[in-house]
C-alpha cells in the first residue's frame, strides 16, 4: 500500500482541519459524540508510476451548497482541481456559509441554493446539503442547467418518488449527474471493478456488502434528519459493492431488523417511527446471483464499508485480494493495473479509502468529456432503491419485495 504523502498532508487545507477537529453531540442529551467513522485520510494504493494528464484547459465554474456537521461542501477538494474555478458557495447558515467560502477561497456567498443557482455564470453544482433534500435539490438544479454532483444518498427513503423525478429531469435536460458514492473509489472495489469488466470473474455468484458505522449519539443534522433514521434508507456504502463493480441492479430483496435498545430509536423518540438499529437483506441480482447487505448503526467494536465477491472463475476479500481463480481467469487478471490512477498534482486523495478526490476528479472529466461519471443516475438510483426496498420488507418481517429499476 502507498502510505500518505507528505504532500497529501500539506495540501489538507482548512476543510481537512475542520473536519479532524470537529465535535459531534448527542441530540438528546448534549454528550458529545464518537469521532465520525470515515473522515480520516486513509492510506490508498494509487500508482506512482502515471503522471495525471490534463484532458483540457478550462475552467468549469462551480458552486458548492452545504457545509454542515460532515463539512462536505470542502472536502472532495474541487477547490484544489486545476479545471474547477469554485465560483460561489452557499448554506442557510452564516457562519457555515463563511467557512465554506473560508475553505473553498471562494468571495461570493449566496443566502441560499435557490438563489445560487439563479446565477447564470454557474455551470456545475455540488450538493453536500441535508441527504432528505438531495434529489429536490439535484432537481432544481438541473433544471436551471446546472450539472450536478451530490453526496449520497441520491434520494431520501421516505419520498421514492423522487427517485424517478432526478431520472427523469436527468434524462430530459442531458446534463451530468453524478453521486459521489465514497466506495465505488475503495482500493478493493476499483480493482474488482476491473477484473470484473475484463472477465476474470464470470458472472458475479454471491456478493456481500457492509456497512457498520456505531452510532450510540446521533452525528448533529438539520432539523434532525438522522436521529432515529431507518438505516437501510442510507445503503450506498455497502450496496455499492455490488452496483459499482458489476454496474448491475438488485431485483427482489427480503429484509429483516433487529430492534435497537439505543433511545433515540425508540419509534416514540424519532419522526420515522423507526425502531431498527441493524437491517440486513438477502437480494436477488440482475445476473441472477445473490447479494448480502448489512448496514448497522447499533454494533460496537469493527467497523467499516467493506465487501467480498465470489465469482464463477474467482474470488476477491480484503484480506486475500484475487483468489482461487481459474488459470484462464488468472491469467487476464495477472496483465491488469489494479492500482487507483494518479490525480492531478493539488488534489489529494481524502478520506473514505481515499477516494474523495477520485470522486470529484471523474465527474469533472465526465463535464470535460460530455460522458456520464461513473456513478451515473442510473447506478446512483439502483444503489439507493435497494436499500429503501429492503426496509419495507423488514417492517413486513422480511416479505420478499419487488425493487424498481433504472437503466440509461
Amino acid at each position: 500500500m502507498t502510505k500518505i504523502s507528505r504532500r497529501r498532508f500539506m495540501n489538507l487545507g482548512v476543510g481537512g482541519a475542520l473536519l479532524a477537529s470537529g465535535v459531534s453531540r448527542d441530540v438528546a442529551t448534549g454528550d458529545e459524540a464518537p469521532k465520525i467513522q470515515g473522515f480520516d485520510d486513509t492510506e490508498t494504493d494509487i500508482d506512482e508510476s502515471q503522471v495525471w494528464k490534463p484532458i483540457s484547459d478550462r475552467k468549469i465554474r462551480v458552486g458548492i451548497a452545504g457545509y454542515g456537521a460532515c463539512q462536505f461542501g470542502a472536502a472532495f477538494g474541487f477547490q484544489n482541481h486545476p479545471n474547477v474555478e469554485v465560483v460561489a458557495v452557499t448554506d442557510l447558515f452564516a457562519d457555515r456559509c463563511a467557512a465554506l467560502a473560508k475553505a473553498c477561497r471562494c468571495e461570493k456567498t449566496y443566502e441560499s441554493l435557490e438563489k445560487m443557482v439563479e446565477d447564470d455564470s454557474i455551470e456545475a453544482v455540488f450538493l453536500a446539503t441535508d441527504a432528505p433534500h438531495h434529489a429536490d435539490h439535484a432537481v432544481l438544479a438541473l433544471n436551471r442547467g446546472k450539472h450536478v454532483a451530490s453526496c449520497v444518498p441520491a434520494f431520501w427513503g421516505g419520498t421514492p418518488e423522487q427517485a424517478d423525478k432526478l431520472f427523469e429531469t436527468v434524462k430530459s435536460t442531458g446534463l451530468r449527474y453524478g453521486m459521489f458514492e465514497t466506495s465505488a473509489y475503495h482500493d478493493d472495489v476499483y480493482a474488482q471493478r476491473k477484473i470484473y469488466a475484463a472477465g476474470g470473474f464470470g458472472e458475479m455468484v454471491y456478493t456481500e456488502g457492509e456497512y457498520l458505522h456505531y452510532a450510540p449519539v446521533s452525528t448533529p443534522s438539520y432539523k434532525n434528519w438522522r436521529v432515529g433514521m431507518p438505516v437501510m434508507w442510507y445503503p450506498t456504502h455497502a450496496s455499492a459493492y455490488y452496483t459499482c463493480v458489476t454496474f448491475g441492479s438488485f431485483l427482489e430483496v427480503t429484509c429483516l431488523g433487529k430492534k435497537s435498545i439505543n433511545h433515540f430509536r425508540q419509534p416514540e423518540n424519532n419522526a420515522y417511527g423507526n425502531c431498527f438499529g441493524t437491517e440486513v437483506g438477502l437480494f436477488r441480482t440482475s445476473e441472477n446471483g445473490i447479494a448480502r447487505i448489512m448496514v448497522s448503526f447499533d454494533t460496537p467494536g469493527w467497523s467499516g464499508e467493506v465487501g467480498r465477491m465470489r465469482g464463477q472463475l474467482a474470488s476477491y476479500a480484503e484480506d486475500s485480494k484475487y483468489c482461487g481463480a481459474v488459470p484462464e481467469a488468472q491469467a487476464i487478471v495477472d496483465k491488469l493495473n489494479l492500482r487507483k490512477p494518479a490525480l492531478p498534482p493539488t488534489v489529494d486523495s481524502g478520506g473514505h479509502g481515499g477516494s474523495h478526490g477520485h470522486l470529484m476528479n471523474n465527474f469533472v472529466e465526465s463535464i470535460l468529456k460530455d460522458e456520464n461519471p461513473l456513478v451515473n443516475v442510473a447506478v446512483a438510483l439502483n444503489t439507493t432503491m435497494c436499500g429503501v426496498v429492503a426496509h419495507q420488507s423488514a417492517l413486513k418481517d422480511g416479505e420478499t419485495l419487488k425493487i424498481p429499476q433504472f437503466k440509461l
